[in-house]
């Protein structure tokens, strides 16, 4: 049974824009932009295309009358906090909806959609003049990428200044904020989205990702804004929100088709609910090292540790483990504490950087090294292979938190570049030989262990 407070009102954001048939962009990507964002999202329609990761092959524009009616059918029952637009196609479009943005006064995001991720037009150019004259002037904000700036403003972007001129310029059009993307401008390892507001330029900066799976950005960061505004919040807040959620939705993008796959607007809210099955996953795991009665054989001096990343993990906060680790009592085996995201950085480490080669391998648990473990592992179907650290370079050795990847890179190349299941060293000065099981969960993981101790 879901509750709900019928005494707050759930935001309500629509979408005027085209649909994807490839589920990237679009009306497609605005609504789960919304969803992740726990707004409401409607739709006034205002074409149909056929595409996928590759091409457009087809456009059907709705008829006048019908996106007029729909955008009336929502603001008269349900009611618009914000809405944005995507694809609007033609000149005529263009101004029927501007008239009912004007005659209703929600706030609007325009994102002046022109050219899709394929090449294919998705602004007729005769409608340029309808955008500028009519629809930015109404605009609240307006998020051009830096194609569709210059062409706006008719100046060429080649530097951040050239961003805030642009943004200067465009705002003179009539919009009450613009912000212009930086993602086109491939000059460092950041990506700069310039906004300009109230006489101000506020900067937002996050590092650039190397990804073909971008179809669909625009549409999800004007989507997101939206939503923010929506929620009540001011212009620079809901930007903020925005470049969150893109950013995860860019790195955690759908590799699906031959061409630019989709983003994942999703990917935050993923994170976010698995984070309770990591935890349980992990006192699963723990439950039975504990109420193995080999286990103790196999615990190392420093401790036992299991831990399971989130799928979405990216940073050692997306790691929950055992905080002071599972230690020998006798015959027995216990830990002091429950299972915390964060509680271990050396674990983390392994499974972060293992999950950059397999993203289905999200748990590790270290075990004491011992030969015997070795030729037993070595009669199954797992994948082992080691790093020596006592050829570890001096540069990596002085640097905090460097060893592992370098070992799991080192493990990588020793086996002929498969990504193992089983990594082990066999120590250096002042450091516990070690072995480290990883594997797709921590409760496999642990049952893992478990054998491997019977066996000894």
């Amino acid at each position: 049974m879901v509750w709900i407070n019928i005494y707050k009102k759930v935001p309500v954001a629509m979408t005027i824009a085209g649909s994807d048939s490839g589920g990237g962009a679009g009306i497609e990507a605005d609504l789960k932009a919304f969803a992740a964002l726990g707004v409401h999202g409607t739709v006034a329609l205002t074409a149909i295309t056929a595409q996928n990761t590759t091409a457009v092959t087809g456009v059907q524009d709705v008829e006048l009358e019908l996106i007029r009616k729909q955008i009336r059918a929502v603001a008269e029952d349900i009611g618009i906090d914000a809405a944005k637009t995507g694809m609007l196609h033609t000149s005529d479009i263009i101004e029927t909806v501007a008239s009912e943005v004007k005659k209703l006064g929600f706030p609007l995001v325009v994102d002046p959609v022109m050219i899709a991720k394929s090449g294919a037009e998705l602004l007729k150019p005769e409608a340029m003049r309808s955008l500028i004259e009519v629809l930015l002037p109404i605009a609240k904000v307006v998020t051009p990428n830096i194609p569709e700036a210059e062409k706006i403003a008719g100046i060429k972007i080649r530097s951040l200044e050239d961003q805030k001129k642009v943004a200067l310029k465009i705002s003179e059009l009539g919009p009450y904020a613009v912000i212009v993307k930086g993602g086109h401008l491939i000059s460092d390892e950041k990506s700069v989205d310039v906004l300009y507001l109230d006489g101000e330029y506020y900067l937002f900066e996050t590092e650039r990702i190397e990804s073909k799976n971008t179809h669909g950005t625009g549409c999800g960061f004007s989507a997101a804004i939206t939503a923010g505004l929506a929620k009540g919040y001011n212009i620079i807040d809901a930007v903020r929100e925005a470049k969150k959620l893109i950013t995860a939705a860019i790195r955690y993008g759908i590799p699906v088709g031959r061409g630019h796959g989709p983003i994942n607007p999703l990917a935050l809210l993923y994170k976010e609910s698995e984070r309770y099955n990591t935890l349980r996953s992990v006192m699963q795991a723990l439950l039975i090292i504990e109420n193995s009665n080999e286990t103790y054989k196999i615990v190392p001096e420093v401790g036992l540790n299991i831990a399971e990343a989130t799928p979405y993990a990216d940073n050692l906060s997306d790691v929950a483990a055992i905080p002071g680790r599972v230690r020998r009592a006798g015959k027995r085996v216990k830990a002091a504490f429950a299972p915390e995201f964060g509680a271990s950085s050396h674990l983390a480490r392994y499974i972060l950087n293992i999950m950059e080669y397999d993203p289905m391998k999200r748990a590790a648990i270290n075990i004491k090294y011992d030969e015997r473990i070795l030729e037993k592992l070595k009669e199954t179907d797992l994948i082992i292979s080691y790093y020596d650290r006592s050829k570890e370079p001096p540069e990596i050795k002085r640097k905090e938190g460097a060893t592992i990847p370098w070992g799991v890179k080192e493990a990588i190349r020793n086996c002929g570049g498969k990504v193992p299941d089983i990594i082990y060293h066999r120590g250096d000065v002042g450091k516990e030989p070690m072995i480290v099981i990883l594997s797709t969960d921590a409760v496999t993981a642990a049952k893992l262990v478990s054998k491997i101790a019977k066996m000894i």
